[in-house]
């Protein structure tokens, strides 16, 4: 067995290539393709093709994928206490055999209540391997360079949207739905167990960690607890935010397939996909260049606002163009708000408070925006179209642009 952690390294060594953390990075990378290619862009996928072959209400599938992201958020909070337990090999393979199983679970669905089991499956696996379990594993490799890290980690989001959308899209067209996701479940499992096993190995300690420029809590030595963090106007005002604003990001990203077909085509459909999620990764990198050097409240309120210009443009025009300019807007800032709520933490809260805040942050976004996908669907099913759904989005992007920017008094 792997002991918890290897000999201590200097801060300064995150700077080299050679450094063991850019191979975990890769790791997380990886993992975060199939992580958000299957358990976040996929929904979009499973959503237009159960409701193409089993008939079933849009509202249904969109509320198994609203369960789907509650399971996940009752275990999330904890993710800091499960790695400490497991170690980040050890988690992020458990992780990967969740998803493979789950997937492989839903080619066989013939009855809602087996896609709700399957969503459970996939949401141990979405916890274990997501956002707040990778910037938790990345963060054990690195303090001076662990934004940098945490931001390459989590673009490998976005490709799954890049990569994975249109190849399940056209693995359906091509062997259909059943076979598609059985060969994606067979590749999840043999990549990603393999990547982990090479990459991934016992974190170090950090030496000098708190002379490398920590934040002011951190050099403070401020602890937050999570029943103090509860208690903080500057948590909240961190955390609702972009619990509805990835709420709307969400209910969007899981009925785009659907809510673009109509007008594009499916095919067409799933490229404009590939051009949302492109846009994120060209918007994470252009934003990452700069990001310690701007605000990043005021970002993650611009970020919200843009959101919802593009999706007022997408429901006000059938025409190709617009629609493709509207999804890179939308994806220009998907990505970001995936990293900057941990970015935020980190600078805010400091390092030493960073696992358990990041786990907090993380479960109280999912458990809000998990009603994202389920009330966008319902509200489609009501009113015959998606303009209502998309309106609700645009009202709570730009509600999460006001909160952000609240002022709130800084702890002593």
């Amino acid at each position: 067995m792997l002991k918890p952690y290897s000999e201590p390294v200097a801060a300064t060594s995150e700077r080299s290539l050679s450094y063991d953390g850019w191979r975990v990075v890769f790791a997380c990378f990886m993992v975060a393709i199939f992580s958000w290619g299957l358990g976040f862009y996929g929904h979009g996928v499973y959503l237009a093709e159960l409701q193409r072959a089993k008939g079933w209400p849009t509202s249904l599938i969109s509320t198994a994928t609203t369960a789907y992201y509650l399971c996940g958020a009752l275990l999330v909070v904890y993710v800091s206490d499960i790695l400490q337990r497991l170690g980040p090999r050890t988690m992020l393979i458990a992780g990967a055999t969740f998803f493979s199983v789950a997937v492989a679970g839903i080619a066989y669905v013939s009855e809602p209540w087996q896609l709700f089991a399957a969503y459970a499956v996939m949401a141990i696996g979405w916890m274990l391997a997501s956002a707040g379990a990778l910037t938790n594993v990345a963060g054990l490799w690195f303090f001076e360079k662990r934004g940098l890290a945490i931001s390459l980690a989590l673009t490998g989001a976005s490709f799954g949207g890049i990569i994975l959308t249109p190849l399940m899209v056209a693995a359906v067209s091509q062997w259909g739905f059943r076979n598609a996701m059985l060969g994606t479940a067979a590749a999840t499992f043999a990549l990603l167990i393999t990547i982990i096993l090479i990459c991934v190995g016992r974190p170090p300690k950090l030496a000098g960690a708190a002379a490398s420029g920590a934040p002011s809590a951190q050099s403070s030595g401020e602890t937050w607890t999570r029943p103090r963090a509860l208690r903080s106007l500057q948590f909240w005002t961190m955390t609702l935010p972009f619990a509805l604003g990835i709420g709307a990001q969400v209910g969007f990203l899981v009925h785009q397939i659907a809510f673009l077909e109509p007008k594009i085509g499916l095919q067409t459909a799933s490229y404009a996909v590939a051009v949302t999620t492109a846009v994120a990764v060209l918007g994470r990198l252009v934003v990452g260049a700069v990001i310690d050097r701007l605000n990043q409240r005021v970002l993650s309120a611009a970020s919200f606002v843009s959101q919802a210009l593009a999706l007022l443009v997408l429901i006000n025009t059938d025409s190709h163009a617009a629609i493709f300019l509207a999804c890179a807007l939308f994806g220009f800032s998907v990505g970001n708000l995936i990293t900057l709520p941990s970015l935020i933490i980190f600078r805010e809260f400091g390092a030493k408070s960073f696992g358990l805040l990041v786990g907090l942050s993380v479960a109280i976004n999912q458990v809000i925006y998990a009603f994202g996908p389920g009330v966008v669907g319902w509200l489609r099913d009501f009113s015959g179209t998606y303009t209502a759904s998309f309106i609700f989005c645009m009202a709570l992007q730009c509600l999460a642009a006001v909160i952000i920017l609240i002022p709130f008094r800084k702890a002593a």
